[in-house]
């Protein structure tokens, strides 16, 4: 696995400042646009980091997908969400059948929606259409153990570069990234607090639909985790094996790995109804 730390450490050594050149060249032409200038708002700032980041002043965004990382999460047995991890699975079937509301934007964006399943507690049928880089069945239990070790934790990374590479190759100018994991807004929240340093109670909400006493004791569970592992905001992989999610890892991969390709990324978040 030190190999796999290896490369992670290259993808990031090859991510590049943006190009302020493109970015000189972006800004001229909105000027000869025209239009009154700064009249098309955040629109224009978007257009001018989006050459930035490619390198050319008139990047094109002909060729798109949305990139959805599933995960399911071992603190879910303390009673975190108001859905069972079972659902995790049926909201990939949704997914495959196109009748998730990623589906309807992205076929609205000429997206291409691909779906990978890095830590389902579940084994999906063969024939689907999954990408399948199962970690595990899902995370430990992080009240009791780490969520994960730093291998695996180091594995969730370089899944995400090896799947954003994959569709690099086979032609993509601007990649969304999602999740889908019962429970995930628990990790989400512990890893916010690690790096904020805020209490808990500020970087924490409801989440799946729970009630305020599900939240306060949400928020118990994750000062708990946070209280035994003691994560190192300057060890990354180790906060991530602490309190996180291979889903969590695999975003950063996608990330990393489409900025040292000079494509641009952005987030979406797939949630089930009432989440």
């Amino acid at each position: 696995m030190m190999a796999s730390t290896a490369q992670i450490v290259q993808t990031c050594a090859a991510i590049a400042p943006l190009d302020r050149a493109a970015m000189d060249a972006a800004r001229a032409r909105q000027k000869q646009l025209t239009k009154p200038e700064g009249s098309l708002g955040r629109l224009e700032l978007l257009s001018i980091q989006l050459a930035g980041i490619t390198g050319q002043a008139r990047p094109q965004v002909e060729r798109k997908a949305v990139i959805i990382l599933v995960g399911d999460h071992g603190v879910v047995a303390e009673g975190v969400s108001a859905y069972p991890s079972d659902v995790t699975a049926q909201m990939v079937l949704n997914f495959l059948r196109g009748g998730a509301a990623i589906n309807i934007l992205a076929r609205q964006a000429g997206a291409r929606v691909i779906v990978a399943d890095v830590g389902l507690a579940a084994d999906l049928p063969p024939h689907l259409d999954v990408f399948q880089y199962k970690i595990a069945r899902g995370t430990a239990n992080f009240v009791r153990q780490p969520a994960m070790s730093r291998e695996q934790a180091a594995q969730a990374i370089q899944v995400g570069i090896d799947i954003v590479a994959d569709q690099i190759a086979q032609g993509l100018d601007l990649v969304a990234t999602g999740e889908m994991g019962i429970g995930n807004t628990t990790p989400a929240s512990a890893i916010t607090a690690v790096y904020t340093g805020l209490p808990v109670v500020e970087v924490t909400g409801h989440g799946t639909g729970v009630d305020d006493e599900g939240l306060a004791h949400k928020i118990e569970i994750i000062e708990r985790a946070l209280a035994r592992h003691e994560p190192d905001p300057a060890d990354p992989l180790g906060v991530l094996a602490a309190v996180g999610g291979f889903e969590i890892g695999a975003i950063a991969g996608v990330c990393l790995g489409a900025a040292a390709q000079r494509r641009s990324w952005s987030m979406v978040l797939s949630r089930p109804p009432g989440r």
